[in-house]
């Protein structure tokens, strides 16, 4: 009896290294498992916009790319999943074709759509989707406005969360469930996103693009030329018409034996100041012009004013009418032999 309790005494201790070193071989194991875990992930190779195209996808025909992409943007996939995307397509297709203007112009339109996608990523902290997506935006365009910014915010983004996970300590187990996790949120996320985003796309498309402000102003400036010129053509028409019309009812009126009376009956111009320009239209940069009816009396003094017509904006209109006729008041002529009407056009340019 006294042997066996010897016995028993000599194994409980043997007994409890033993149950106390695999229990530490387990804690090594997890933790070796997890550091494992942990550098498997940040080992992992981020993607390039050398290596962003699937391999699968670089080994097509032009026109195998061609009807991908076309299926692709078709079934909303527009840049994801990875290797069956709309964008790896294009920019596969403009790698073998650089002056294929369907692909550029493609890219061009679904690289707003990437960016925002990639902010996207990031602020669900799916940093490995994020840096896929960056490298496609790079590949499309490595002068891209916000490649920068997307960069630098996943590297801080991603450093804030390995500092978290660290002090958290999550289990290798832990770590593949928020991964899993992550995956399947991704998916999710952008088939609805894709879906928006091409009827978004569709419906800026339907809708006609509003004119920049360059473009608007180009348009007033060449429609005023456009004016003015008509105007002057105008002006010019009517004073010519006009000198004939004088020249024939001076001929008329007039003996053919009494040049000199005829002669003191021409319209000679001693004073004829310009019109006041309308500060309401020198200020909104409108121009017009008015065309003047009057008769020069015998001591040259100008009476029976009134406007024939006028061209300009409407709301300008009455302001240079009224302008044209108080400077056409202030003319002066030579004394002339007998009352005569006439006509002249009064122009309002700046």
């Amino acid at each position: 009896m006294s042997a066996i309790n010897k016995m028993r005494r000599g194994i409980a201790p043997l007994a409890l290294a033993v149950a106390v070193a695999c229990a530490l071989g387990a804690c090594k194991k997890e933790e070796a498992a997890a550091d494992a875990g942990a550098t498997a992930v940040q080992q992992a190779p981020a993607p390039t916009p050398e290596s962003v195209v699937s391999a699968t996808v670089a080994a097509m025909t032009p026109d195998q790319l061609r009807s991908e992409a076309s299926k692709a943007y078709g079934e909303n996939r527009l840049y994801a999943p990875a290797g069956n995307n709309a964008m790896e397509y294009y920019l596969a297709l403009r790698d073998k074709q650089p002056a294929d203007a369907s692909a550029s112009s493609a890219l061009t339109d679904l690289m707003p759509m990437t960016v925002i996608a990639t902010e996207q990523s990031i602020a669900r902290e799916d940093f490995a989707e994020a840096k896929r997506l960056a490298a496609l935006i790079e590949k499309a365009d490595a002068k891209h406005p916000a490649l920068s910014r997307l960069k630098t915010s996943i590297a801080s983004s991603e450093t804030a969360v390995a500092a978290r996970v660290a002090n958290q300590k999550l289990s290798a187990e832990e770590e593949a469930k928020r991964q899993a996790e992550l995956l399947k949120k991704r998916e999710e996320d952008q088939r609805k996103q894709q879906e928006q985003q091409k009827q978004q796309a569709a419906a800026a498309a339907q809708t006609p693009a509003a004119p920049t402000a360059a473009q608007q102003q180009a348009a007033a400036a060449e429609a005023e030329r456009q004016r003015v010129a008509a105007a002057e053509a105008e002006r010019q028409r009517a004073a010519a018409a006009e000198a004939e019309r004088q020249r024939a009812a001076a001929a008329a009126a007039q003996p053919a034996a009494a040049p000199a009376r005829a002669a003191s009956n021409e319209l000679r111009a001693i004073s004829n100041p310009g019109p006041r320009y309308p500060q309401a239209a020198q200020r909104a940069g409108a121009a017009g012009s008015v065309q003047v009816e009057f008769t020069v009396n015998t001591d040259g003094s100008v009476g029976n004013v009134r406007a024939v017509s006028s061209d300009g904006p409407r709301q300008f209109q009455r302001e240079f009418e009224r302008e044209a006729l108080a400077a056409v008041k202030r003319w002066r002529f030579q004394p002339v032999g007998e009352a005569t009407t006439t006509r002249r056009t009064i122009s309002f340019q700046q």
